[in-house]
């Protein structure tokens, strides 16, 4: 069963993931952790990829296709993926689809999380990482007991990553906008798309997602 874990930065796609995972056993394939591997291993796919990183410019969406495509290809993933983070554009999707086919297989199951950009915001804005030892922290739901002191290390580093500042989320939810939400209705033309209310508990949203899977 191949399965594309959707929706915007901070919906709950990593909390979900494993979950998912396990429910359909499949493995998890989200293209950060391929990149990542690809260019640790300098593999000739990490090789072209870095050479457009080191120049500034965006990966091209077929060589991002290929990436993905030769993870699809390892023997743990014959039988399906979740495809978490994958396909960001609609070339991309459809050099998926054209791969998919190719290869006898297609979308299978669609998993939408719909969450509201000013919920996503504050999610995300309230993040918090000690940088002494990386345990991670949230102002509204997991604070650490001492504000601004880690409970796992003792040190007084948490603090707020600019990855997480207020600017640089809504300057992630408007390239999502204006790149990644033309996917959705082009899946859905294609396959059954289940929307999940990512605001509900990580419970709850589990339970809609296996339901999902059948």
């Amino acid at each position: 069963m191949d399965i594309v874990l959707f929706g915007p930065p901070g919906a709950g796609k990593g909390t979900q993931a494993a979950a998912v995972c396990a429910a359909a056993n499949v493995p998890h394939v989200a293209t950060g952790d391929i990149f990542r591997k690809n260019l640790k291993e300098g593999t000739a796919l990490g090789q072209l990829a870095r050479g457009y990183m080191d120049r500034g410019e965006l990966v091209p969406d077929q060589l991002v296709c290929d990436l993905v495509a030769d993870r699809l290809s390892q023997a743990d993933a014959l039988g399906g993926a979740l495809l978490d983070g994958f396909p960001r554009t609609v070339v991309q999707a459809e050099l998926l689809e054209r791969w998919l086919t190719a290869h006898g297989r297609r979308i299978d199951v669609v998993l939408n999380l719909v969450v509201p950009d000013e919920v996503l915001v504050r999610r995300l804005s309230g993040r918090r990482t000690c940088r002494a030892c990386g345990a991670s922290y949230h102002v509204d739901h997991n604070p650490p007991r001492t504000a601004g002191v880690c409970d796992a290390c003792g040190a007084a580093e948490v603090v707020q990553r600019d990855d997480d500042r207020e600017e640089t989320v809504l300057a992630r939810l408007q390239t999502y906008h204006r790149e990644t939400a033309a996917v959705l209705p082009w899946l859905r033309a294609r396959v059954a798309v289940t929307d999940v209310d990512g605001t509900l508990p990580i419970g709850v949203v589990q339970d809609l997602v296996h339901s999902a899977l059948g």
